[in-house]
């Protein structure tokens, strides 16, 4: 079987940027500091049937959100929604990291 990108199936050679590591415990306090000051990234999700706003970080570097939201959004995607709007911004935020108006409850 021919491969690329060093020897790996190409089914492979991107999997660490479709599921990236967890986030690392060692930052919290970093991003906490970040997120205090209104400078960590976010991404706010809005889905469409289900109507709900989700909340993904906060990371310290846009390039770690960047690399790290499209896994959680795989995961939004595989719970069936109409349709998913995403923006990323620089902001401050705290919990509820889940808004569901539609289903009367939030968290």
């Amino acid at each position: 079987m021919l491969t690329q990108g060093g020897g790996r199936p190409p089914a492979l050679q991107n999997a660490h940027q479709r599921h990236p590591a967890p986030m690392n415990p060692l930052l919290w306090p970093a991003r906490s500091v970040a997120n205090g000051l209104g400078l960590a990234w976010w991404a706010r999700v809005e889905t469409r049937s289900p109507d709900a706003v989700y909340w993904f970080g906060p990371f310290v570097r846009r390039h770690t959100l960047d690399a790290a939201l499209p896994a959680f959004l795989d995961d939004l995607r595989a719970e069936g929604p109409a349709s998913l709007e995403v923006h990323s911004l620089q902001t401050r935020r705290g919990e509820p990291l889940t808004e569901a108006p539609d289903l009367g409850e939030a968290g």
